[in-house]
């Protein structure tokens, strides 16, 4: 059957990117160390100076955003990745291999999701060393956990999709000039209540902000006012977009020149 055939394809090249990442693990750790450096400097450099609502533990508040935080920062190294195997060739020479189309990207999605997991653990790790908790029970917390993965499943797509679109390492600086803003213009730092009305709307209606806000609400810890239906919307959002962007990135694989 053509699903179990696309399937193997693209198991087969999810072991491909572990193997790459077995070779060079530098890799892999300095994405944890990154991780950790922005628990510890925003926990310890700037916690005193933020005022959590309620009067709540600020790491404990802190951690569901850095969760989130980190799911997003995963977007440059998805890109990188895509458009370092097109710009050697690696892409061309799949695309001439009697292989499912979807086989590529559904590989580099995949390796990529088993990265974020072993660095959400890190994370949370990290989180609990320095006095995180969670306090609504291991299920709640699973349900935190799983739709932080589920943010990063559809903010990969929309990495692969530009990434085939752009084809250009060089463009990979102006991703960044828009991860930064988007990371930022949510509510993982500051209330969007704080900021001017039309800032704050757009605070709001970030996916970022519904999956920190679920998050926040499952793990029990310290949020925010405005969240309402947060898990609902933590679930619609990441679906939506992997709706739009999977099927462009299949696409736009689909569509390269030879």
């Amino acid at each position: 059957m053509k699903w179990r055939w696309a399937l193997a394809d693209g198991w087969t090249i999810t072991l491909r990117d572990l193997k790459h990442w077995a070779a060079q693990p530098w890799q892999i750790v300095f994405g944890l160390l990154f991780s950790v450096m922005l628990v510890l400097m925003f926990g310890y450099l700037f916690g005193g100076a933020i005022e959590v609502p309620g009067g709540g533990d600020y790491r404990e508040f802190l951690l569901p955003g850095m969760f989130a935080m980190t799911m997003l920062f995963g977007l440059e190294a998805t890109y990188t990745a895509v458009t370092t195997d097109a710009d050697r060739g690696v892409t061309d020479r799949f695309r001439a291999m009697p292989m499912a189309g979807s086989a590529v990207v559904v590989g580099r999605a995949s390796a990529d999701m088993l990265n974020s997991v072993v660095t959400l653990a890190a994370m949370a790790v990290c989180g609990l060393a320095v006095g995180w908790r969670w306090h609504e029970g291991i299920a709640p917390a699973a349900g935190a956990f799983g739709l932080l993965l589920l943010l990063r499943f559809a903010l990969l797509w929309m990495g692969i999709w530009l990434a085939l679109v752009l084809r250009s390492p060089e463009a990979l600086m102006a991703l960044q000039i828009l991860v930064w803003p988007l990371g930022f213009l949510s509510n993982v730092y500051v209330s969007p209540a704080t900021m001017p009305g039309w800032l704050g709307a757009l605070a709001e209606w970030n996916p970022l902000s519904a999956t920190v806000s679920a998050a926040r609400e499952l793990f029990g810890n310290p949020s925010w006012d405005g969240g309402e239906h947060a898990v609902l919307l933590a679930v619609l959002w990441p679906l939506a977009l992997i709706a739009v962007f999977f099927p462009l990135s299949v696409r736009a694989y689909q569509r390269l020149s030879r």
